[in-house]
């Protein structure tokens, strides 16, 4: 499949030098979507990425990441969820929270190969990506920068751009059932847009992306995923390690939000604070610290497999 790239990204994240990584695009029809995958690196890579966005997150604002990923070892899949990206759903006010996580893991299954699998999740897909290993039981690592659980109301309130909507989210989403579910409004009403990074221009081009944090999503989304709850709770999530990198500036979910539930998972886990970085992680030494932290995790998979 041929697709432009949107390269507007590309100069706010540190480039791979000294390499072409090769990047190609796939389609997978899911339902009633035609799920639009981002494949970055050699197909015959020993190690595996899957690498999952959150709200106001594409397959082009994670391009440069993969890119990296890809540097590394690793044969990288980045699908961009209905209703972002290049993914083309046919009733695209219908899209629910549960339809994101259902697709993530019937991908992981789909393309389950007997390679280790990384799973790697960024802000809200954090979560998504334990789902997923969580469900299917094929991930050698988790990775993720956050871990956002909705039941929390610490987590509510940081989520959205101002406390007092989060207060008045759950008694107002009751309301929102039959067509008003389906009414699609512009994510920045909700979510914090403003703070997905600390650089004013990479914030600037996440709003500008009409695929991405410029993007509408339906009512009914939103609802869902404040009811949302995971599929296993942590202390019986068990069997694959974790690693959490998060941004130690970030000025969106800070750390504290994300601890109560890392903290409660009973497999191996370890954290990680990446200096000077916000939600979006690209400034250093915390960009680099990141690519550290997941060259050793790619190591140690190779060595065990």
């Amino acid at each position: 499949m041929t697709t432009p790239f949107d390269r507007r990204y590309e100069k706010h994240i540190p480039a791979v030098t000294g390499e072409k990584i090769r990047r190609s695009h796939d389609t997978w029809h899911w339902r009633d979507s035609q799920v639009h995958l981002d494949r970055v690196g050699l197909p015959d890579a020993p190690i595996r990425i899957l690498l999952v966005h959150g709200a106001g997150g594409n397959s082009d604002a994670f391009w440069p990441y993969a890119a990296h990923f890809a540097s590394l070892g690793a044969y990288v899949t980045v699908p961009d969820l209905p209703g972002y990206g290049m993914t083309v759903t046919e009733h695209p006010g219908r899209i629910r929270y549960d339809h994101w996580r259902e697709l993530l893991i019937g991908l992981v299954r789909r393309e389950d190969d007997d390679r280790p699998l990384i799973i790697l999740g960024a802000s809200m897909g954090g979560l998504l990506a334990y789902d997923a290993a969580a469900a299917t039981g094929l991930a050698t690592r988790l990775i993720v920068t956050c871990l956002l659980d909705p039941r929390d109301p610490n987590v509510r309130a940081q989520l959205t751009w101002h406390p007092l909507l989060a207060r008045l989210a759950g008694p107002g989403l009751k309301l929102v059932r039959g067509p008003l579910a389906n009414l699609r409004v512009p994510i920045r009403w909700i979510a914090d847009m403003r703070h997905i990074s600390n650089a004013p221009g990479l914030v600037r081009e996440v709003i500008k992306d009409r695929r991405g944090g410029g993007g509408r999503v339906p009512l009914g989304w939103i609802r869902s995923y404040m009811k949302s709850t995971p599929l296993v709770e942590p202390e019986d999530f068990t069997d694959t390690p974790v690693l959490l990198l998060h941004p130690a500036e970030d000025l969106w979910t800070p750390l504290e939000i994300s601890r109560p539930f890392f903290e409660r998972i009973g497999a191996q886990k370890t954290w990680r604070l990446l200096e000077n970085c916000g939600h979006f992680p690209a400034e250093e030494p915390g960009f680099e610290q990141m690519m550290r932290a997941v060259r050793d995790e790619i190591h140690k998979v190779s060595n065990q497999a």
